[in-house]
């Protein structure tokens, strides 16, 4: 891979990942459902489509770097903004603290699941710089199917204390693509 490559895969990455270091001290869960690691067990298989060096393209073409760029950008200020409105019930695993909140501010309004969105950009930004557009589309395969196992657990738990607050949250903003039900 080129250095140009690199260097502005290395900015994108580190700006969508600093956001979660330092985040506040997390409670012990009240409530927690464990099946949301298949669907982060199917979004690591997306992400090595992307990122196995197998899979690598020449020299992409500047259609690619047109797309690459603002994905990669909009996946790190999801990161930012997300990350610090959740703050300390931003979690790993799926699950409710004692004192959980049904945040709906910033990207919140937009989409329900913006670290997942944010994902799904930088997946998306990578791939377009570094992948085969056919081990590209194998990836956004598993990356979106994992990403529906962990949004219908969350959401499953998010009903069951928020109830009919949350059900009119979930028909009226889109869980990750804006615009898209």
């Amino acid at each position: 891979m080129d250095l140009v490559r690199f260097v502005v895969l290395l900015a994108g990455w580190l700006a969508w990942m600093l956001p979660f270091f330092g985040m506040p001290k997390r409670q012990r869960p009240q409530r927690r459902d464990t099946r949301a690691r298949w669907g982060i067990a199917l979004e690591a298989i997306g992400f090595a489509f992307v990122w196995s060096a197998w899979a690598w393209a020449r020299e992409p073409g500047a259609w690619r770097w047109a797309v690459a760029v603002p994905l990669l950008g909009a996946g790190s200020l999801l990161s930012w903004t997300s990350a610090r409105t959740l703050g300390k019930q931003w979690r790993f695993d799926a699950a409710l603290n004692t004192d959980h909140e049904l945040v709906q501010s910033g990207a919140y309004r937009v989409v329900r699941h913006p670290i997942y969105a944010s994902m799904f950009a930088m997946m998306l930004g990578t791939g377009f710089l570094i992948t085969r557009l056919w081990l590209l589309a194998a990836a956004i395969a598993f990356f979106v199917a994992g990403t529906e196992v962990r949004i219908r657990v969350e959401d499953a738990l998010l009903a069951s204390r928020f109830g009919e607050r949350f059900e009119e949250y979930r028909r009226r903003v889109p869980a990750y693509v804006p615009f898209m039900r």
